[in-house]
């Protein structure tokens, strides 16, 4: 099975990815270790954090996770390298989760915060880079959730998060017409991203994220470079207070009907 590989923009990224992997491949609660993110697909820059989701084995106990995760910070407080890596840019974080590789989709109510189902899938089991030995549990997630889930559950979704996004682009006009400008480009926004997770769920694609890497995702992985341009105009507003917000919510909607 096939999966990323590492790609680290300095040294000192590499060699604090080496301790974090050394640290939690000697417990044997540890599956995989993933790294995530930027490293794991060749996107990182010298700024860029590093981002490990540790996955443990299905019968590992919710106490047993948070006796890793203190553990973890303990060790932290006094590993060389890994302050040196704190300490060498202002941007410099690293951000490690531990997970028990539990995807469950919930009900997508309208009017409700986006939904980041497919994401964590996405970030985790898909675009993750395991270091080290990858572990029988990662091997039967993979298997279980790609190359994209079930047809019924993609349906259900799909129309779930078509109707959230209409949702929202309806409501646009109301605060428009109440003057509340930013509220309506807030809910613009909102909208947006709820249209590239329709977007990426009508193609059986999992997302990176639905607030950057736009360009990569839908210009060149769908290789749709039209789409992408239709979608920066889509938040390009000239008159602030006038009716761009509500026309541009037109086109986005446009663009909502044409999924299937």
């Amino acid at each position: 099975m096939m999966s990323n590989k590492a790609s680290f923009p300095t040294i000192l990224h590499k060699e604090v990815a080496e301790i974090i992997r050394d640290y939690f491949l000697k417990n044997s609660l540890v599956d995989t270790v993933l790294l995530v993110n930027s490293c794991a697909r060749g996107k990182a820059v010298p700024e860029s954090d590093l981002d490990f989701a540790i996955l443990v084995k299905p019968d590992t106990t919710k106490e047993e996770i948070k006796i890793m995760e203190q553990s973890w910070c303990d060790y932290t407080l006094n590993q060389k390298s890994i302050l040196k890596f704190k300490n060498s840019h202002q941007f410099a974080h690293i951000h490690l989760d531990i997970i028990e590789g539990i995807y469950t989709p919930q009900k997508i109510e309208i009017g409700e915060p986006i939904d980041y189902f497919e994401i964590e899938i996405g970030n985790q089991i898909c675009y993750s880079a395991p270091m080290g030995n990858i572990g029988d549990y990662f091997i039967a997630l993979k298997s279980r959730w790609l190359p994209y889930y079930n047809e019924e559950l993609r349906i259900q979704r799909l129309t779930m998060v078509k109707n959230a996004c209409e949702y929202d682009i309806e409501h646009i006009p109301i605060f428009v017409k109440r003057d509340l400008y930013f509220q309506a480009f807030d809910i613009l926004y909102k909208a947006l991203h709820e249209y590239l997770q329709a977007l990426f769920i009508a193609n059986k694609m999992y997302p990176i994220a639905y607030n950057k890497w736009i360009k990569d995702q839908v210009a060149n992985q769908l290789d749709n470079p039209i789409l992408y341009s239709q979608l920066c105009s889509i938040l390009s507003i000239s008159n602030f207070e006038g009716n761009d917000i509500i026309d541009n919510s037109r086109k986005l909607k446009e663009l909502l009907n044409d999924l299937r």
